[in-house]
């Protein structure tokens, strides 16, 4: 099969790629977080039912992903002024993942039903490239990951409002450096999954 090594297609797998992995992390959040109250007893930090953070969990989520849900209210915790903007800068990051990741899917779609998929053929030099660049990253984040973290925000965020105080967002006390490790985890998972498939098209 004909692989397609316009820049522009590899632009378009790379992009698919970053989305379908933060789609794929925000979704797995959810199993992740039961898992880790389970294993930390964090819920027993903020003195509640993992049913109820999972509750106050689910409101959080649907503001970061419901475009039209403008404030941010979770039922058992307060959120202060910070935590609120630095949700904001989260919410615009997933709606834009979310965004190309139902571009990128339609497209996919359409080219599969008119039978040109061709025209999105990776070539496998791309797909190699993209498949090796996060192995830079891996063992900076595997031996420091409050380091990679930290560098992370810095990079995406222009403020520091992403160092809770537990005192005033005792969220925070649930959402441990493990769950986000793991997050992140998964979605290096779907990204090199995603360039092993197309290495390994025929």
């Amino acid at each position: 099969m004909m692989k397609n090594n316009n820049p522009l297609i590899a632009l378009y797998h790379l992009l698919f790629a970053i989305s379908s992995s933060v789609v794929g992390a925000i979704i797995a959040s959810w199993p992740l977080l039961w898992i880790f109250m389970l294993v930390q007893k964090t819920n027993e930090t903020v003195n509640m039912s993992i049913l109820k953070v999972m509750h106050n969990y689910n409101q959080l989520m649907w503001y970061l992903m419901w475009p039209f849900k403008t404030k941010l209210k979770m039922d058992n915790f307060p959120t202060s002024r910070d935590a609120a903007q630095h949700f904001a800068d989260c919410k615009r990051l997933f709606l834009l993942a979310i965004v190309v990741f139902i571009v990128c899917l339609i497209m996919y779609l359409i080219a599969r039903k008119d039978q040109k998929r061709n025209l999105l053929n990776l070539d496998k030099t791309w797909a190699l490239l993209f498949l090796i660049l996060p192995v830079a990253i891996l063992p900076f984040a595997m031996a420091n990951f409050d380091t990679f973290f930290a560098t992370f925000h810095h990079i995406f965020f222009s403020n520091s409002n992403w160092l809770f105080d537990p005192t005033t967002d005792p969220i925070i006390n649930v959402l441990t450096e493990g769950f986000f490790a793991s997050c992140f985890a998964v979605s290096g998972i779907i990204y090199e999954l995603f360039f092993a498939a197309k290495l390994l098209q025929k």
